[in-house]
């Protein structure tokens, strides 16, 4: 017994790899060493690596069996030796699900996947971006970047959670940010200061830019006297933080329903949306794209951030254009379609 507890011992101690081998090279012996026993019993070597597979599984058919002592004997040997091993093996395999597991709750597992979309700092308004984007693109892979040590939304398998300072190198690579579609970063809400917020966001915007400069980054501003810093370090876009919440607030205070028509037009959770078409070669002028959208349920909307190109329906449309209609869901995909 005491010499079993030292093996056990040792063979916890072995790497994955190594005990993989083991358990290989014990089969194979084991096969070898049936077929060699009793070799009118198996006929072949294959129907003896089944036997063993078998016994040492404990599932035990019956379609073979030792017929002689020594044969016997050595299935005596596999039973103890060969069920140990297996249990091993299958005690190796449900700590290292259990330790993925926990990896992947602390954030410490790299992400691999591409055209994912990265989200840099947790708060309420990042949960809802999350909401959002899976209601844009249920399929669309999600990592979050944020210094806290636990996985915010563990249940959900689309989700990926990198534990850091965003504004590292390594972190950032971990998200497979050279791979991602889109980066979004939002303010720390951790940090008081609206100024040294932006700073961090900042600090952050332009790592991403060193880094993966072909990336579309949006960034979250506390304070508009800071937007130049940006631009200066070629961000995408940026959002005031409190700016559209202000807005909206006065716009529903002076003209009743306005907040209803642009909350709807901000998510795809409700009603009509705001999509992105290709520009068809039936067209030539605004006019054209306008009537024809019209036709088919749509309404162009703008070139752009023009949103004055109904004044221009006889202007003709430039190469360069990046057209944008409001329709629903169906719409949307029929004129893509077409």
């Amino acid at each position: 017994m005491h010499f079993l507890l030292r093996i056990s011992g040792k063979l916890l101690h072995l790497k994955k790899k190594s005990i993989g081998l083991v358990i290989l090279v014990f089969i194979i012996l084991s096969a070898t060493t049936a077929f060699l026993l009793e070799p009118d019993t198996f006929h072949n070597w294959f129907n003896a690596l089944y036997w063993v597979m078998t016994t040492m599984s404990t599932v035990g058919y019956g379609d073979f069996f030792a017929a002689t002592v020594t044969g016997k004997v050595f299935t005596i040997f596999l039973y103890i030796f060969g069920i140990g091993l297996l249990s091993l093996v299958i005690g190796k395999i449900i700590d290292a699900m259990g330790e993925m597991q926990r990896r992947r709750g602390a954030g410490t597992l790299s992400f691999h996947g591409h055209q994912h979309v990265v989200l840099i700092n947790w708060s309420r308004k990042t949960q809802a971006a999350v909401e959002e984007i899976l209601c844009y693109d249920p399929k669309c892979r999600i990592v979050i970047i944020d210094e806290s040590g636990r996985h915010p939304l563990e249940a959900a398998e689309q989700v990926h959670f990198i534990s850091g300072d965003a504004s590292s190198d390594d972190i950032l690579r971990k998200a497979n940010i050279e791979g991602a579609r889109a980066a979004i970063v939002f303010g720390d809400t951790r940090i008081d200061e609206a100024s040294l917020t932006d700073g961090k966001t900042l600090l952050i915007a332009s790592s991403i830019e060193r880094i993966a400069p072909q990336v579309h980054t949006t960034v979250e501003i506390m304070q508009e006297k800071n937007i130049q810093n940006f631009k200066h370090v070629q961000v995408n876009e940026f959002v005031l933080s409190h700016d559209a919440i202000s807005r909206l607030a006065v716009r529903s205070a002076l003209q009743e329903g306005n907040s209803e028509v642009i909350t709807q037009l901000l998510s795809r959770q409700h009603g009509d949306d705001i999509y992105e078409i290709p520009r068809s070669s039936r067209w030539n002028t605004y006019g054209e794209a306008f009537q024809d959208l019209l036709q088919q349920g749509a309404t162009l909307l703008s070139d752009r951030g023009d949103l004055g190109i109904n004044r221009k329906l006889n202007q003709l449309i430039p190469a360069d254009a990046r057209l944008y209609i409001v329709a629903d869901e169906a719409t949307y995909r029929k004129i893509r379609q077409g």
